[in-house]
């Protein structure tokens, strides 16, 4: 890459950061236990969601050995909410391998850091750059649009091939003294100024060097090529209490979306019903309430939930647990929206 003003944007990006850069909890810290649990859970998740769910982590679990040796519902119950659970299970067993394999402490290098579990290129670079100060890339979304505009790049943003185009470019372009500053400064021009649409480029701090902004079309990159088809699920969801006041609840497998969380009985309309389900627990000549419809999005595929109440039998198979057990389960958003709804319609009255 042939860039001639490498020393000047540096130096406007690094200072433009230190003097502007957001008060958020995980920059008043190097240590790189903390550093990684909020790149973890920063991604594909705001800024703002974050906060809470970062503070309350700490203080639950402020040091990697109390990660580390957490139970999994427990630890759950403390990313209920955040979303792609596959990431907090990941992070504790990266945490155990720090425990067994490196002594306790965070690898300072490229090549152990990235035998952690979940611990990809990005993340090896935020913490390497981050905590360590080292002259690593971090290459994210946000990255990957300031550059495309800076350097003129139209590779698709959306292959995954093209983000070494970038990590190569931060390579060259990251200032050795200041790398912390220069990454963060990146990521956080991309949120703030360099944004998807309508960019605020007359406060751009590095304007002078951007390619996009001296050309006058800064919109048209990144280019970025469709998404994959939404796909679109139905399912009704059964609440059942029987006479103890005990709801039946079942948990998700070990494997796949939403793993190991708790949930009411969800009955794939494509291949059953709720009457079917329901033989297995007599009613008690009460007939089904409908308590509340909505849809659930995930990044590629879409729930559509019709949610219903019914008195059932007590049974002998299945979890039946009482209110105060369900509060202690972690549950994944659809299901704490429907467990309001029950305690509004059905527990209150």
């Amino acid at each position: 890459m042939n860039y001639p003003y490498v020393t000047e944007f540096r130096q406007s990006l690094v200072e433009w950061f230190n003097a502007e850069k957001r008060d958020l909890p995980w920059r008043h810290t190097t240590d790189p236990y903390k550093i990684w649990v909020s790149e973890v859970m920063l991604q594909q998740t705001r800024v703002d969601t974050v906060i809470p769910y970062y503070n309350r982590f700490m203080e639950s679990f402020p040091t990697l050995d109390l990660l580390a040796e957490a139970p999994q519902d427990y630890l759950l119950k403390h990313w209920e909410g955040l979303g792609y659970y596959s990431r907090v299970r990941n992070l504790q067993a990266g945490a155990r391998e720090v425990l067994e394999n490196y002594g306790g402490v965070v690898p300072d290098n490229r090549h152990e850091i990235s035998k952690l579990k979940g611990v990809g290129p990005y993340t090896a670079g935020a913490i390497l750059s981050i905590a360590y100060n080292k002259p690593e890339h971090a290459v994210d979304g946000n990255v990957m649009r300031v550059l495309s505009r800076v350097l003129d790049i139209h590779d698709d943003i959306a292959l995954p091939k093209t983000k070494k185009i970038f990590e190569v470019a931060v390579e060259e372009l990251i200032d050795p003294n200041h790398a912390s500053s220069f990454n963060q400064g990146l990521m956080e021009l991309g949120a703030l100024i360099c944004t998807p649409t309508s960019p605020k480029c007359l406060l751009c701090p590095v304007r002078e060097y951007c390619t996009a902004f001296n050309e006058g079309e800064p919109e048209k990159l990144p280019v970025k090529s469709k998404k994959i088809k939404m796909k679109h699920l139905t399912y009704e969801v059964l609440i059942c209490e029987d006479v103890n006041g005990k709801f039946l609840m079942e948990q998700r497998p070990e494997e796949g979306l939403l793993a190991k969380l708790w949930q009411f009985p969800m009955i794939d309309t494509s291949q059953s019903s709720i009457e079917n389900f329901t033989k297995e627990y007599p009613l008690e000549g009460q007939a089904k309430q409908e308590l509340i419809s909505f849809k659930h999005v995930f990044s590629h595929l879409t729930w559509h939930l019709n949610s219903y109440y019914m008195k059932c039998e007590t049974a002998t198979m299945g979890n039946w647990l009482t209110p105060e057990q369900i509060e202690r389960l972690p549950m994944p958003v659809p299901m704490l929206k429907i467990w309001e709804e029950v305690k509004k319609q059905i527990i209150g009255k």
